[in-house]
């Protein structure tokens, strides 16, 4: 086979074989029927744009008590066209300050010839999207091909949590090992579409693999010395009921998460150690393993800080309102240390940095067995 020939096989027919039965696989696997938790018979949500406030809900001080009045005509569903009478509540989760323009979410509940509409929310899908349109533009003008690439590597981690993850999860398959098919499948892919079939690209995705997997341990670790489980989340009442229901396995979803969510950080960390030794390879054919190992090691640690603050941080801004709450009540520290809510968030960001840090080692050690065989 001459190396043309084996250039386009691993390039192009190999993935677009594997793409191809992949996209088969999850056509099959969302072909699930869910069990009804809510009777949702008769309910809908439609599109509309308030024309009118009948009766406003402002007061004085400037906030809002109570609802709102409003003429919304309708812009999908049986009643498009036609302008209803809605309510819309002064609630900070549901409802929204209608003003005249406003494009809103209508929830329509119809029982024979009787219709009860309500304000949802503000009508804010399309901004959403093309929001993340703008960050996939911004991406592949300003990164090129690898932009691209990157852009599409994204979206195929979006689609797989989406279309793989959730269907697997409500099936009844572990979260914790699901979530570890998902890291690898779409750390292969990423990281392939942005380095092709090449030694880097294989000691990268090793490199995050063996990060992300660290720090699954380090979360089982931590949760078995203090206690914290799947089952200690905020919104485990609800949980049970799929739990009841389904026989999902919701103990499983807190590591799960963690370890999609430390996926990022360690694959940027692989990939930046792994191309930096291989431009150092390119740079210096002469150089030995064990020279390119302290080179390697040189460049992570001055990755270590920066990407584990990210995680960390991360975390810290997912529970800075609780945080808030928390000082301004002034709780005890005993109180506050041992809380379930700030444990859990220790441990994601705790764990997510031993994977970080552990990722730095095992892409070096990894790369450097792949880049050169000469120690000396």
């Amino acid at each position: 086979m001459s190396d043309r020939t084996r250039h386009i096989l691993l390039r192009w027919v190999l993935p677009a074989v594997a793409a191809l039965l992949f996209v088969l696989w999850a056509l099959q696997l969302n072909l699930v029927e869910k069990t009804e938790l809510i009777n949702r018979s008769g309910q809908t949500f439609e599109k509309g744009i308030v024309t009118e406030i009948l009766s406003d809900n402002m007061q004085e001080d400037g906030t809002r008590v109570g609802e709102q009045t409003v003429i919304v005509r309708m812009r999908t569903g049986e009643l498009a066209g036609q302008e209803i009478t809605c309510t819309s509540s002064a609630g900070y989760l549901f409802g929204a300050a209608c003003r005249v323009g406003m494009k809103v979410i209508v929830m329509q509940s119809v029982a024979g010839d009787t219709v009860v509409s309500s304000v949802y929310s503000q009508d804010r899908g399309t901004v959403l999207l093309l929001f993340a349109a703008l960050y996939l533009a911004s991406l592949c003008v300003i990164g090129g091909k690898k932009g691209v690439r990157g852009a599409l590597g994204l979206i195929f981690t979006f689609a797989s949590i989406i279309f793989i993850y959730l269907p697997l999860v409500y099936r009844g398959y572990s979260p914790f090992w699901s979530s570890v098919m998902i890291c690898v499948v779409t750390t292969l892919v990423t990281l392939y579409l942005i380095g092709g079939p090449t030694k880097k690209t294989a000691s990268a995705t090793a490199g995050t693999l063996a990060g992300v997997l660290f720090a699954g341990v380090m979360a089982s670790v931590f949760s078995m010395a203090t206690g914290i489980t799947g089952w200690n989340v905020s919104d485990i009442e609800t949980l049970i009921t799929l739990w009841d229901t389904n026989g999902i396995a919701v103990g499983g979803l807190l590591f799960s998460g963690l370890l999609i969510s430390t996926l990022g950080a360690v694959m940027d960390v692989a990939m930046s150690i792994a191309s930096s030794m291989q431009e150092i390879c390119d740079q210096n054919p002469a150089i030995t393993r064990t020279q390119l190992m302290r080179a390697g090691l040189r460049v992570g640690r001055d990755m270590m800080g920066t990407d584990s603050n990210t995680l960390i941080l991360a975390f810290a801004g997912g529970s800075i309102s609780m945080l808030v709450l928390d000082y301004a009540y002034d709780l005890p520290f005993l109180q506050i240390i041992n809380s379930n809510n700030i444990g859990i968030s220790i441990m994601q960001g705790l764990s997510g940095s031993f994977g970080v840090v552990f990722s730095v080692p095992a892409t070096v050690l990894i790369a450097a067995a792949v880049y050169r065989k000469r120690t000396v």
